[in-house]
């Protein structure tokens, strides 16, 4: 087994590679992009009108209500019978960070539930507008206390992207499949990949407890938000 191994890391190897960027594209892509949505998200849900409470908490449950191949499925093939056409790494990136922009969302939401109320009404008695009050004081320690949380969805997403796959995209699980056929070594060729997915959990843990240790706010406690 360890020559079969060699052998595939050997020929196949900067095939690998290009997986693998592919599989780190579409995941810091869909991520950030996830990001910026479930910031947006979380402070409608919060701080928004009634309508946009509603209609973000209907948007929320529908994502998590649904497997994120649905979704996917969802952008790739039914768009392109309105005209939408995409490629499948377009696609893929699309449909992971809707995905993950709703349970990153959740993540902001609680952690800005977790601040007490009584800083928000201290900057507006300070004269501080309310999108300044929120911009400037409750967003950032919001993202601090949802650290973890939010790193450890970077890690579920590297993994969550091999779903690209089912759509062709061309990565890590893409290509073993691609070897495997090829050379007929399935239990080598997925021995590699569990050990890229592995390694690359195990890197982002660290890098999780590393950053939360670094922005660790103490003595925070349940507000009533």
């Amino acid at each position: 087994m360890l020559w079969n191994i060699a052998y595939i890391l050997y020929n196949y190897g900067h095939a690998i590679a290009l997986g693998l960027g592919y599989t780190i594209l579409i995941t810091l892509t869909s991520y950030f992009i996830g990001l910026l949505l479930g910031i947006s998200i979380a402070l409608l849900r919060v701080y928004g009108d009634r309508a946009s409470k509603a209609l973000f908490t209907i948007f929320v449950e529908l994502i998590r209500g649904t497997p994120m191949m649905v979704q996917l499925f969802f952008v790739y093939y039914a768009l392109s019978e309105i005209g939408i056409l995409l490629d499948p790494i377009t696609a893929s990136i699309i449909a992971i960070a809707i995905n993950s922009a709703v349970y990153q969302s959740e993540y902001i939401r609680s952690a800005i539930g977790s601040i007490p109320y009584s800083q928000y009404e201290s900057a507006l008695s300070l004269g501080l507008t309310k999108l300044k009050t929120i911009w400037l004081v409750i967003l950032p320690q919001a993202i601090r206390i949802a650290i973890p949380a939010l790193v450890n969805e970077a890690i579920y997403l590297f993994k969550y992207s091999s779903i690209a796959y089912f759509v062709t995209a061309p990565e890590l699980m893409y290509i073993g499949k691609l070897i495997g056929s090829r050379t007929f070594l399935y239990i080598e060729i997925y021995l590699i990949l569990a050990f890229i997915y592995i390694t690359a959990s195990i890197i982002l843990t660290e890098l999780a407890r590393i950053i939360e240790k670094k922005y660790f706010i103490p003595g925070l406690i349940k507000s009533r938000i």
